[in-house]
């Protein structure tokens, strides 16, 4: 049960990561020593990967305790809040994602 904690912890750096990156460049990794820099756009496919897999976890959690096979609640809401957790960072990261949009389409050249 200790995936989905370095799933959301992949997830934060990952996000944390992508300051200071312009349209078109590449994101290396923390403490990058020579690694193949990361597209952008591969850093946020594997973060909504990764907050659907947390759901998916969730999902299966609340369906175990529902039909009572051997899940407990306290494991259910771990999942669901970890879920939550993942979706409410993916939605501010695309809110920004969104504003900083609207402030370059906002400029006069």
């Amino acid at each position: 049960m200790l995936t989905p904690i370095s799933s959301v912890n992949t997830t934060t750096q990952a996000v944390q990561g992508l300051t200071g990156y312009g349209v078109g460049s590449y994101a290396t990794p923390a403490g990058g020593s020579g690694a193949s820099p990361t597209p952008f756009s591969e850093l946020l496919t594997d973060a909504v990967g990764q907050v659907d897999q947390l759901e998916e976890q969730a999902h299966a959690a609340v369906t175990g305790l529902m039909s009572g096979n051997g899940v407990d609640v306290h494991q259910v809401m771990i999942a669901t809040e970890k879920a939550n957790m993942a979706f409410e960072l993916a939605l501010a990261v695309r809110n920004k994602a969104v504003q900083a949009y609207q402030q370059v389409i906002g400029m006069q050249y």
